[in-house]
């Protein structure tokens, strides 16, 4: 079946890097927490081989995983029976960046430290994380893409302006499906102008007090393009204080950095906060640190976790997070949104992560396991859904691929 597959495509497509299932790199053998191990590795060098590449799999119905370069293939559901991967880490083109209207055009498979270093030449960004609590999730500023449907025929919806309205908003509908309806080869996006000057202060203290920051904070008519709730082991383990944390950057004109940040250290000056306050290369440091806290997983064992709950239940969520977790749980919950990352390590992982998804729901949340164990996935749903769009989305995934061939048991419901 291996060699089938290879040297069919091999035969009809010339435009991609074919690899065999024992020639991959180790990060990619790590990487496949599938309940079968994939023939090959595929990934064109342009959309038409991409296109070419998923109808011969459409024809033979044979089972895809689609990619990018690979970091993210152990998250969400176990995929069954999958017979190639199609990775889209040879797409990595930044088509047009319109400078005067915000906008940049880039093909799916382009990192996004290249597009940041792109964008930044430009005095502007594509904001992610933390600039969630300013800017909206990744797909508010998503606004045309280009996919491969599942019998290999190239669609587009939206555009490449800004007030493009016409259509159905498939980019929504695409953000964060895990390629079971399509595979994105191109995208559209929003971007911002970069602020002049930028500042971060860290709030530290007791529970409640943390609290009553992060609400007069979001009352007020301060404008921070971040604003995080650190558990106090993130705290600790980042040496910013001890407690929990509020940290909350600005990005501004100079003039309007220095006033907010007055304004804020004032209300921790009245709420009896510790207050640190970083800038230019410490400041770029801590939020570096932080981010690198969230993307790399301490050991084999770990467990990273999407959660979200109600916002004024945040600080109480991560107040107790230490009770199930031990010593080494952490957790970040953007203040505005209530979403955020959590992280535990160690023995009895299925219990904990099972508390910790009854605290979430509790308080109208949800909490779905990223990155854990082949073992532990086994043994839990991934996702935990228990809403009420189950049937929908099996009807829009009977629609956009009826065959079950894209991720097939990877998402919510085993869709």
């Amino acid at each position: 079946m291996t060699k089938t597959i290879a040297s069919e495509i091999e035969s009809t497509v010339s435009n991609a890097e074919i690899v065999s299932e024992e020639n991959l790199a180790p990060n990619w053998q790590e990487g496949i927490t599938t309940n079968n191990h994939p023939s090959c590795l595929v990934s064109p060098y342009t959309p038409e081989a991409l296109s070419q590449v998923m109808e011969i799999a459409h024809s033979h119905r044979w089972r895809v995983m689609p990619c990018g370069s690979g970091s993210k293939l152990t998250w969400g559901g176990l995929p069954s029976d999958i017979d190639l991967i199609i990775s889209t880490q040879y797409l990595n083109r930044i088509i047009d960046h319109a400078v005067g209207d915000l906008t940049v055009t880039l093909e799916a498979g382009v990192k996004l430290a290249d597009l940041q270093h792109t964008l930044n030449q430009a005095g502007q960004f594509l904001h992610s994380g933390s600039w969630r609590q300013r800017y909206g999730g990744v797909r508010d500023v998503i606004i045309g893409i280009s996919f491969i449907r599942a019998d290999g025929q190239i669609a587009e919806a939206g555009g490449r302006v800004v007030k493009n309205v016409a259509g159905y908003d498939l980019m929504k509908l695409f953000t964060g499906s895990y390629g079971t309806l399509g595979i994105i080869s191109q995208l559209t996006m929003r971007v911002y102008p970069l602020g002049e000057a930028a500042g971060t202060f860290v709030l530290t203290g007791d529970n409640e007090v943390i609290a009553q920051a992060s609400q007069t904070l979001l009352a007020s008519t301060l404008t921070p393009t971040a604003a995080d709730l650190l558990s106090a082991s993130v705290v600790i383990n980042q040496g910013i204080g001890q407690g929990m944390g509020l940290m909350v950057r600005f990005q501004s004109i100079a003039a309007s950095v220095e006033q907010q940040s007055a304004h804020l250290e004032a209300i921790a000056q009245k709420l009896g906060l510790q207050a640190s306050f970083y800038h230019d290369t410490e400041e770029q440091n801590l939020w570096q640190n932080l981010r690198q806290l969230v993307r790399e997983p301490t050991s084999a064992s770990a467990i990273t976790c999407k959660m979200g709950l109600k916002p004024n239940a945040a600080v109480n969520f991560l107040a107790h997070l230490g009770e199930i977790t031990s010593q080494d749980g952490w957790g970040i919950v953007h203040a505005r949104s209530g979403l955020g990352q959590l992280h535990l390590d160690g023995e009895d992982s299925l219990n904990r992560v099972s508390k910790l998804r009854s605290r979430c729901q509790e308080n109208s949340g949800f909490l779905t396991v990223l990155e854990a164990p082949t073992t532990l996935k086994q043994q839990l749903d991934p996702w935990g859904y228990t809403g009420n769009a189950l049937d929908l989305m099996r009807r829009l995934k009977q629609q956009f691929d009826s065959e079950n061939l894209l991720s097939p048991g990877s998402f919510v419901g085993g869709i």
